[in-house]
């Protein structure tokens, strides 16, 4: 331990990040924020969890969700269509999915005007345009801040990895952010950053550090009388019980789980992070984000929609099915989304460009009415056709579902009074 004069440095004093990852007590800070973290009962909260599936690039609508199978060739693409169990008609891409439609609703009006990928992605992931002037927080993010950590685990997980920078804390303290795993639980070998105790440190050392920072925190209260002092401590003790519990390691050792319910979700990237959301949300964790593919097809669109789509069908089916026989659908909405659809037309390399004018969001669980279609494009599947749904409005709606008032006021920097949805409707029709 090394010391200048009389001033000891808490970095020198302990390494923690060895210990904890400071990824992982910076996490962990939220939950006591002094005047922060509020509960609000104004609505009857639905869901207990969200599993954001976030197909990043443009997943096609007309290869998907809403397929147009009475207009041009030029229009509707070289893919056939397939009955759903509720006699709606989806893209052959789905054949799983289409057997489950009682399950969920599709909004097929969904739409905005942002056409780049990055505007648009901050559109779904906020429920806001993007301003040069503010940053907002994600969905994740902001659940964090409502309602913290639950059952000594982040009320935000990212799998594998944050996606994108919208999917941050914003104007919120970086303590809100996700809790990212740092690997693919599809690869071999997979383990989850920040959980295990490095090679040399074992339980007896761990216990020494432990001991070794209850001191140093003691030696600056005595010096300091700083209440940052005390909270810091705390940071870092939920860290240690973090690090420490059965349960919460538990939850991220997707080993735990029957290797024949891993083959149905599907050893691939699709599968097993769905399969890891499900054991991150029945464990506690709030809110899951996770990421698929990349659908920003604007070149062989079919043979691409083949070679990506089962997986995802696949998976998706079996975490639907999952969740009910556990229990668990009621309580858990599920969201797919991307940030917009494709063009109506195909274009010349056989792709589909960008269209943000109208695309297909699914949800399920938590509170949404199952085997509904919601809004509708029109005949070429270029604009809504009847009930519209923005951003603003499906990002109010799940707020809606976790019993979050989404017009309720949040202080971004220059203590300015922001709400948590700006002008978003619920989308009534669709809510049990």
């Amino acid at each position: 331990m090394k010391c200048s004069g009389n001033q000891m440095s808490r970095r020198n004093a302990l390494s923690v990040g060895i210990v904890g990852g400071l990824s992982l007590v910076e996490l962990l800070r939220l939950n006591s924020a002094k005047g922060e973290q509020k509960h609000y009962d104004f609505i009857e909260a639905k869901a207990k969890s969200v599993i954001h599936i976030y197909l990043p690039g443009g997943m096609a609508h007309q290869e998907s969700f809403d397929p147009k199978p009475y207009s041009p060739l030029e229009y509707r693409g070289e893919m056939k269509t397939i009955k759903t169990n509720t006699g709606e008609v989806f893209c052959e891409s789905l054949p799983q999915i289409a057997k489950l439609a009682d399950k969920y609703c599709v909004i097929r009006s969904m739409t905005h005007g942002e056409a780049a990928h990055e505007r648009g992605t901050h559109n779904m992931f906020t429920g806001y345009r993007p301003s040069p002037a503010i940053r907002f927080p994600s969905f994740g993010s902001v659940i964090s801040h409502e309602y913290g950590p639950r059952n000594n685990l982040p009320p935000y997980v990212c799998i594998p990895n944050q996606p994108n920078e919208y999917a941050g804390s914003g104007y919120l303290s970086s303590s809100y952010a996700g809790f990212s795993l740092g690997s693919d639980p599809a690869s071999s070998g997979f383990k989850v950053r920040d959980l295990s105790l490095p090679g040399g440190v074992d339980a007896k050392r761990f216990e020494r550090r432990k001991s070794a920072l209850e001191a140093v925190n003691a030696h600056f209260a005595r010096r300091d009388e700083s209440d940052n002092v005390a909270a810091m401590d705390t940071f870092y003790q939920r860290a240690y019980s973090m690090i420490s519990s059965p349960q919460a390691r538990e939850a991220f050792d997707i080993n735990k789980e029957d290797a024949r319910l891993r083959d149905r979700y599907g050893r691939n990237q699709a599968g097993q992070r769905m399969l890891m959301a499900r054991r991150l949300v029945e464990a506690g964790v709030r809110m899951v984000t996770l990421t698929y593919g990349g659908w920003d097809m604007h070149d062989g669109i079919t043979a691409r929609i083949r070679n990506q789509m089962p997986a995802l069908d696949q998976a998706l089916a079996s975490l639907l099915t999952d969740l009910e026989q556990r229990g668990m659908l009621d309580e858990t909405l599920v969201m797919v989304s991307s940030e917009f659809g494709r063009t109506p037309k195909i274009n010349q390399t056989a792709g589909r460009d960008h269209w943000p004018k109208v695309f297909s969001v699914m949800l399920a669980g938590g509170g949404v009415q199952g085997g509904m279609i919601h809004g509708s494009s029109n005949a070429t599947a270029s604009e809504p056709e009847d009930d519209p749904v923005g951003p603003e409005d499906l990002a109010t709606t799940m707020y809606h579902l976790l019993g979050i008032v989404a017009d309720k006021e949040l202080m971004a920097p220059g203590a300015r009074p922001v709400e948590i949805v700006d002008g978003g409707k619920l989308i009534r029709p669709i809510v049990v």
